[in-house]
């Protein structure tokens, strides 16, 4: 769904789906907390699930809307930070409202949805819709959920089912079937959920791996923590909230103090640090963790090293992404990073199920073991892409250096050649319909001509030398 509406809002408007979906989720989450049964509940979570899917993507294009050029890095990369925040402090806020009763993780949001909806209405923008047309592939939507509910099930019921059972492989199958059926309608059909040839854009491909790799390293990190301190140190679900305030604590801090390194040494740099730290967080606890509870020894220092990655990493990755992309595609590249996210979570979840089982005691210890130095693999990974980013060009980076990067996208799209020369446009124009335009700080806006709608620039004049050289601090 967070496609869907990222294109929904791409053609109608960010602001009118975005304030919707704050409605539909306030409204979902009153009926969670008064929900008589389980059947019920599940229903209601479903819809509060479209309403967050409607808000998630629009809300970084509005965000864009208002931010000038050469601040769009900067404001990316705080918007997915405090997404980081609040998944990481979900645990603190809910230990702290089950304590009291689970309905008010719900009701909690009641009165919050109100305020954002009157707030929103009154000053958000009100940037037109900029795209005419259907929306995005309903059936590809339905391919890739049954993909990843038969995969997540899979995962999931193995270690009761058994992995070679009837029914395990049964869920395996229709994993497979579904995602090859949903990569080739998304490859053939003409408005598909995924955009795969987005994933052409190298910086664009790699941030999307490296968000993959990180979420599910994420997924298994958070997890395995709420789950050690609740079911082998049988603490409260307050105490373990606490226990976890230091991670979520750090990821604000450290996105505004890297700020500025972003713009100066671009993504790359940042994302493989923080691959080394999460690495060694996750080690820490595989080396340390006891059974026997020492939170200033086997936690806190795992707690500060992911933390500080998470900062480091989450918003840089997200903005890695979408400014490889046009800025009328915002909302869509958006939802595409999002949703990777998302079903990195999902994938990270039933791994560390399928590892630690649904019986978890002081004997998962060894368990535990292995899906951290299976999330320790993964930061390794994720510095790995980080480094790859690094070698593809950063922000701050020469103008000649950066020069190159709009021909190799156009190449890498269309099999484009050379870019030819605007200055009246402000810029510089591929073959595609590449545009780069240098903004303050050292950076670089480059944009993929990706859609026909995008107007041609005119011939080159007849009386501009083919021979003649670009001029010094230009992008040609």
């Amino acid at each position: 769904m967070l496609v869907v509406a990222g294109r929904a809002g791409d053609r109608i408007g960010q602001r009118p789906v975005f304030l919707t979906g704050i409605a539909v989720f306030t409204l979902a989450s009153l009926g969670c907390a008064l929900a008589p049964n389980l059947g019920t509940l599940v229903v209601t979570r479903v819809v509060q699930a479209v309403g967050a899917s409607a808000q998630i993507p629009t809300s970084l294009a509005l965000l864009l809307a208002t931010v000038p050029a050469e601040r769009r890095t900067q404001a990316t990369r705080s918007w997915a930070a405090v997404g980081g925040l609040a998944a990481a402090a979900g645990p603190v806020v809910g230990g702290l409202l089950v304590e009291v009763d689970w309905r008010w993780v719900f009701a909690v949001n009641v009165p919050i949805g109100i305020a954002a909806l009157v707030a929103g209405r009154s000053v958000l923008p009100k940037p037109a819709a900029r795209e005419p047309g259907p929306l995005p592939d309903l059936l590809g939507a339905l391919l890739v959920i049954s993909s990843l509910a038969a995969l997540s099930g899979a995962l999931v019921q193995a270690p009761d089912w058994g992995w070679t059972s009837g029914r395990t492989v049964l869920l395996l199958a229709v994993a497979v079937v579904s995602g090859v059926a949903f990569v080739l309608r998304s490859l053939r059909y003409p408005h598909p959920l995924f955009e795969l040839h987005l994933l052409r854009l190298p910086r664009f491909g790699a941030a999307n791996a490296g968000t993959l790799v990180f979420g599910v390293a994420f997924a298994i990190m958070l997890l395995s923590n709420v789950l050690w301190c609740q079911e082998v140190w049988h603490w409260s679900a307050l105490r373990t909230g606490v226990a976890l305030v230091p991670a979520p604590a750090l990821v604000p801090v450290v996105t505004l103090l890297t700020a500025r390194a972003a713009q100066r040494f671009g993504h790359g740099p940042l994302v493989a640090g923080r691959g080394l730290l999460f690495t060694g967080g996750m080690v820490w606890l595989a080396c340390f963790a006891s059974v026997t509870p020492d939170y200033l020894r086997d936690l806190l220092p795992s707690q500060v090293m992911t933390g500080a990655g998470i900062g480091l990493t989450l918003g840089t990755l997200v903005a890695a992404g979408v400014h490889a992309l046009p800025g009328h595609r915002a909302a869509t590249g958006s939802a595409l990073v999002n949703s990777v996210r998302q079903i990195s979570v999902t994938v990270g979840v039933a791994v560390l199920v399928a590892v630690v089982g649904s019986h978890v005691g002081a004997a998962s210890r060894p368990d535990f073991r292995i899906v951290w130095c299976v999330a320790a693999v993964l930061g390794l990974s994720t510095s790995a892409i980080g480094v790859h980013l690094s070698r593809g060009g950063g922000s701050g980076r020469t103008a000649s250096a950066a020069s190159k990067e709009p021909e190799a996208d156009a190449r890498a799209l269309t099999g484009a050649s050379r870019p030819t020369t605007f200055p009246s446009f402000g810029g510089s124009w591929g073959r595609a319909g590449v545009r780069t335009r240098r903004a303050s700080g050292g950076q670089e806006d480059t944009s993929a001509g990706l859609d026909r709608d995008l107007p041609r620039p005119p011939a080159r004049p007849p009386a501009t030398a083919r021979g003649a050289g670009p001029r010094q601090g230009r992008l040609w």
